[in-house]
Order: C-alpha cells, then structure tokens, then sequence
C-alpha cells in the first residue's frame, strides 16, 4: 500500500507535528507496509522524480491508495486558485486530479477538512476538501466517493495529534470498517470533547470559575475554553504522552470545530452575566442555569480554595 502526501494552503503544521509520533513516522510506515510516495517537507527525491511520479499516477501506470492533502484548497484569486500553484498550474487541480485516482483521501488538519484559516471571507478563498465549515459540500462536492466507496475522512485539528492519523491508517492497512461521525471524521477519535478527560472537569461541574491564568478552576466560563463544545481526543491521546492545553492551564481553543478560527479574542469567553452564550454540547439553557447555581452552592471547600491537586 502506498501513500502520497500533497501540501496545500496551510502552514504545514501537521507535518511537523508527525515528529512528536510515538514511534518515527517513517518506521511506523515501514512497519505497516506503507510506500511514502512523496512528502513535500520529508521526502528527498528530485524534482524530475517527482514529476514522473505523478504523471504515473494520473496516467494509471501507477496505483495511489492513501492521498493525504494538508492545507485548505487555495481558489483565490477570483477562483482561478493562482495564489497557490504547482508547475505554473493551479494546485487545485492536481488535488482533485489525484482525489480521483485514491483509494482513500485523507483530509489531514482543520484547513484541509474545513477551511480553516484563509477561508472566512478572505481572498485567498480557501475551502475544505469536502466540507466548507459546517456545510457539507466543499471543493470536491458533497456526492463525492473515492474508489473505496469512502467520502473524504477528515482529521481536524491545528495541528492534528500524530495519533489520529496513525490510528486510521492501521485501519486502512488492516482492511477494518472505518466508522464517521457526521463530519465524516473518525467515530472512536472525534464522537467525544475535548473536556471528557479534562483533569479541571470538577471545578467545572461545581462552577468553581477562574477569570486569570494560573489557578486551578475552570477555564470555560471567562477565559475562553472550549473543551465541553469541541470535539477531539486532545485528552485522550496526549501530546507527547504528557499533556495537553486544558492539563497545562491553557484554554482549549476549539481548533477541530469547523468554524475555527473564531472571530473574536481567543481568551474571552462571551457571556451574558456570567454565563457562557454557548453551552456545552446537549445541554439545555435553563436546565444548566438551574443546575449551575445549586451546584456552586454545594461545591467542597476543597475546590473552593483550591486545594486539590490537578
């Protein structure tokens, strides 16, 4: 099985973050029988070669299994996807020629599967490969199958954690039933927050709310987390095997959600009296208003004063 990694508007971040890969990405690769074709930051063939290799795999003389695609599909500017090219000619159309040859297409961080940065109003006009945010369509359309019956598999993230992508290509490798969520990503990866796993999810539930950095209470009220309303697995898959934003004091910034960026500060919450305008994921207004207030009046004074360790 062979797999061929193609950069596109992005800042490259996800590659770099396959270095902190428990195991050397290249070995894990090895191990599982995987050809990197080519990696733009990692790979040392030739420009001739890899020119060859291309025209290959467009001319069915070579089989591509894995396209992974990083970065948003740049159309600016005036959709004719100038701002980013290779050989003189628009990016975007060697990605949607390669789409058509893969078994698999991977979309690799949050730009690639939703837009990302460069594609809120911007004239770089960039969109995800079969998202654009929250709606379902994208550069490659919201009907599009690659040869193995699967849609584009999206890996959100900014950057992903390396896991992500080595747990779906064990998947892939071993021939195993790839269950998505609605955002076509990952079931047993992204159906779950970024606050299940929270080491602050007590203060949470106690409302015991912080308003500086440095304490051990809840970032979600005032500073800006977005742990109960993202889905990721940033506490379930470490980064480096230690820790993560949340675990390390800094809110969570909602980097897999398809609307990332936000729009307004990072470490603000927006709130009307004290209340987040975004509540966490199925909950109900005057339900978790009710609940919060009477939760806070019940919190241990160890939490209160902070005095468990986290």
């Amino acid at each position: 099985m062979n797999l061929y990694w193609l950069q596109s508007g992005g800042c490259s971040g996800d590659s770099m973050s396959l270095l902190t890969c428990e195991c050397n990405f290249f070995d894990f690769c090895s191990i599982n029988n995987i050809e990197v074709l080519y990696h733009a930051s990692l790979s040392t063939i030739s420009f001739t070669q890899h020119q060859k290799l291309i025209e290959d795999i467009l001319s069915d003389k070579k089989e591509l299994d894995i396209l992974c695609v990083e970065g948003n599909v740049v159309r600016g500017p005036d959709g004719t996807g100038l701002f980013d090219t290779f050989m003189g000619k628009p990016k975007k159309d060697l990605i949607e020629a390669l789409s058509q040859k893969a078994k698999y297409v991977i979309a690799v961080g949050t730009c690639a599967s939703f837009g990302g940065f460069g594609s809120h109003d911007d004239e770089m006009d960039g969109i995800g490969l079969q998202f654009h945010h929250h709606t379902k369509g994208g550069f490659l359309g919201k009907d599009f199958l690659t040869k193995s019956g699967y849609p584009v598999i999206n890996l959100p993230g900014c950057p992903i954690h390396p896991k992500t992508l080595t747990v779906l290509l064990e998947e892939i490798v071993n021939e195993l039933e790839i269950e998505l969520t609605a955002y076509n990503s990952i079931d047993e990866i992204y159906n779950f927050t970024v606050h299940q796993g929270c080491t602050r999810n007590e203060y949470h539930e106690y409302k015991i709310e912080e308003k500086n950095f440095g304490e051990r209470g809840c970032m979600f009220f005032h500073l800006g987390c977005k742990g109960p309303t993202t889905n990721s697995a940033c506490n379930k898959y470490l980064w480096n095997e230690v820790n993560s934003k949340t675990r390390a004091g800094v809110p969570c910034f909602g980097c897999a959600r398809p609307d990332f960026p936000q729009d307004y500060p990072f470490f603000k919450t927006p709130n009307i009296v004290g209340t987040p305008l975004e509540l966490p994921k199925g909950v109900d207004r005057a339900h978790y208003l009710a609940y919060k207030d009477m939760a806070a009046a019940a919190a241990p004074k160890r939490l209160k004063f902070r005095t468990q360790k986290v």
